[in-house]
């Protein structure tokens, strides 16, 4: 079974001794957006995708309780302000990630009635040098922000929970239609629960990789990281979605669960 997995230091808890390959699962790692389209393209058998993408086929499937979410600031989805939110005319967004490209433009419109027009920001692209008033950044490098001077900077997590009042959802595992996911799920399960039990080895592993300290990469994993999808993270993305199609950011007649079966 080809499963697809994210690129990023949020996902080392999530495929933590999960095989890369053998034990009928073929792990490949690739950019959120790419995996999405992997997926719908039947590249991919689960893959773990940005919510919005969840909300686009009716027919994927929700197969664990395992998800990168938060309750609070996140510290990897960022805005970079140049002007106040009420001035911004031009958004800028990275390309690799479109759950939180929708989340911002939410955001934007509910608090702010601010609608900007969007503009590309490359994956792997000098993100500073990008002329637009205001600039999305996800991932490893929105950890490390440039010298520049912003007017704001918002943590989306942060922004998102307050405002909501509830926890907000990043990434999900998802299956295409007609796949037979009972036992990767529990695997999947499996594998959070024994990466959450093992984030200061994790920390210790990755930080040099991404240019963190110990104590930072590990103050990330385990305190502004959620890997759970529980009652209130499904809530939390009941209302993102609601908001995402009332932008058209997302087709309506999308059921999402009440529930995700504990499968550990």
């Amino acid at each position: 079974m080809k499963v697809g997995a994210v690129s990023y230091l949020n996902t080392k808890p999530l495929v933590y001794n999960l095989p890369a390959s053998g034990d009928g699962i073929d792990l490949i790692f690739d950019l959120p957006s790419r995996l999405a389209d992997r997926l719908a393209a039947g590249e991919l058998d689960v893959a773990l995708i940005p919510s919005v993408e969840f909300f686009q086929n009716p027919a994927y499937t929700i197969i664990s309780d395992a998800c990168i979410g938060c309750r609070g600031p996140v510290f990897s989805v960022k805005l970079f302000a140049r002007k106040p939110i009420a001035e911004i005319k031009t958004l800028a967004l990275d390309e690799g990630s479109r759950t939180s490209a929708a989340l911002i433009q939410i955001l934007l419109k509910e608090r702010h009635e601010v609608t900007p027009q969007l503009l590309p920001l490359p994956i792997g692209s000098p993100w500073e040098e990008s002329p637009a008033d205001a600039i999305l950044v996800i991932g490893d490098r929105a950890m490390h922000p440039p010298a520049s001077e912003f007017v704001e900077i918002w943590d989306l997590g942060d922004v998102w929970c307050r405002w909501a009042e509830l926890p907000f959802v990043f990434a999900m595992w998802v299956a295409r239609p007609g796949i037979d996911t009972a036992e990767l799920a529990a695997k999947l399960s499996a594998a959070r629960d024994q990466g959450v039990a093992h984030l200061t080895q994790i920390a210790r592993a990755e930080a040099s990789r991404y240019e963190l300290s110990y104590d930072q990469c590990l103050r990330y994993l385990r305190d502004n990281l959620h890997f759970t999808l529980g009652p209130r993270e499904l809530a939390g993305l009941r209302l993102y979605y609601q908001h995402a199609v009332g932008l058209d950011l997302a087709p309506a007649g999308i059921k999402l669960p009440d529930s995700i079966p504990t499968l550990t």
